[in-house]
């Protein structure tokens, strides 16, 4: 009887026991972000004086955002709550700006969420490491797996917080694990293979029946097969320009950074802000000319100053494509310095050079020590040479605008009305063909000579 009570006493202890909170201590959970990443039936509680809660309220921002975004909250809680642990918490700067873009976006594809997680785990060693210990040891086995070897001189903020359940270092750069490194490289030769458009069939000469030799590939850096004109041209860009190099998607050349860097020069350097304005605000020929230093071209631009265009009337500029007609005529498809065109005139006497506007060519020569365009009255001085050289684009300022010259048509003579003009009677002797005056020659040799045809 006694065991019986025993037992039911027993019974009911256990169930009392079991109804107790699992932590009576008051525990203070993550912030809402935090929270939203675990589940309820999951999560235990973290201490509001844990490692992971000052690293999220530190100003180490970069470094727990991407923590966030990787989702790695509930695994490092759990971490954290079997044993201490180390962050090597890159700086802000070392993320946002030292890090490859390209490299950044990949991190932050969802589909490369794997290749995150690797490269933040890879910050954090399983154990309690001070600076001294840290400097010692020549490598260290991360969350990852992998053996981490922390580069000379890169712990810039040693012991920067310390925490009951671990410490954090600062560091001046982001550690990369081989594993990543592999899969952006992977990623990267992907994307080369993906971005080969696949060939047509074969061009066979049908003269032949033999297969048309392929044109020689175009080496890289080389100029474009095609005249400028032809980019010029409206519709699809096919190719002229050289290919790609290997491992990006874009041009040997960022022509449109170019064209930027040389109209931010022309108006840090005064008085060429109306040329600017047309280029930029007026016209589209900026994006234009980003676009054809892109593919391999190169340009000379005779740039009037502000005197000069502020010549210009309003029906000049009125007219449609006036203003695009007007530079055009200003750019020379050739990089030209003040020093190359002063020789050639000098040697040359005149230099006729091709520009934008077909098939009006400017014309160049010596006059005064300096270079001068045009003829007449519509002609301009080489005024400020080599305002903008960077090896694709050329500016040479100019005082005047330019206009080509008009094609003088010769009036026609008023005659008086008693005078009459005079008619001239021409008598058109009648051209042999050469064959029939031979054969003439031949029959007259042999007496045959009495054919009409050969009288």
């Amino acid at each position: 009887m006694d065991c019986h009570i025993y037992g039911v006493a027993f019974l009911l202890l256990l169930c009392r026991t079991s109804a107790l909170p699992d932590n009576p201590l008051p525990r203070t959970a993550l912030s809402s972000t935090t929270a939203g990443t675990s589940s309820s039936g999951t999560s235990t509680g973290i201490n509001s004086n844990s490692v992971l809660v000052a690293l999220l309220d530190s100003h180490y921002t970069e470094l727990a955002e991407l923590v966030e975004k990787a989702l790695l909250l509930q695994t490092l809680e759990d971490v954290v709550g079997h044993h201490n642990i180390t962050i090597l918490a890159p700086r802000n700067e070392a993320i946002d700006r030292l890090v490859d873009p390209e490299f950044k976006q990949f991190l932050l594809e969802p589909r490369n969420l794997p290749s995150l997680q690797s490269i933040l785990l890879y910050h954090i060693i399983p154990s309690r490491l001070h600076s001294r210990t840290l400097s010692q040891q020549a490598s260290h086995l991360t969350l990852t797996g992998e053996q981490l070897q922390l580069p000379a001189g890169s712990l810039s903020d040693p012991n920067v917080i310390l925490r009951p359940d671990g410490v954090i270092h600062g560091i001046n750069q982001l550690l990369i694990p081989r594993s990543v490194q592999q899969d952006y490289n992977r990623h990267r030769s992907l994307a080369d293979i993906s971005a080969v458009l696949p060939t047509g069939a074969p061009d066979v000469d049908p003269r032949t029946h033999r297969l048309k030799k392929l044109a020689p590939p175009v080496p890289l850096g080389a100029p474009p097969v095609l005249p400028i004109y032809v980019a010029m041209a409206p519709g699809l860009n096919l190719s002229p320009a050289p290919a790609p190099g290997p491992g990006s998607g874009k041009h040997h050349f960022d022509g449109h950074n170019q064209v930027k860097d040389f109209i931010q020069t022309l108006l840090l350097y005064g008085g060429y802000n109306e040329l600017a304005d047309i280029l930029v605000n007026l016209t589209s020929l900026a994006t234009e000319m980003g676009r054809l230093v892109s593919e391999g071209y190169v340009l000379t631009v005779l740039a009037p100053n502000d005197e000069a265009m502020a010549k210009l009337t309003t029906d000049q500029l009125s007219e449609p494509g006036a203003p695009e007609q007007i530079m055009y005529y200003h750019m020379i498809p050739e990089y030209q310095t003040e020093e190359s065109m002063y020789n050639a005139v000098r040697r040359f006497g005149k230099i006729k050079y091709d520009t934008l506007r077909l098939p009006h060519k400017v014309v160049a020569k010596e006059a005064d020590g300096s270079v001068k365009f045009g003829s007449g009255e519509g002609s301009a001085y080489l005024f400020d040479p080599d305002i903008y050289t960077d090896g694709r684009i050329s500016v040479q300022g100019i005082d005047a605008v330019l206009f080509p010259p008009e094609e003088n048509v010769p009036a026609a003579e008023v005659m008086p009305a008693d005078k009459k003009p005079s008619t001239v009677t021409r008598h058109t002797k009648l051209r042999r063909g050469k064959l029939l005056e031979t054969a003439c020659k031949l029959l007259g040799a042999f007496g045959h000579s009495r054919f009409i045809t050969c009288q």
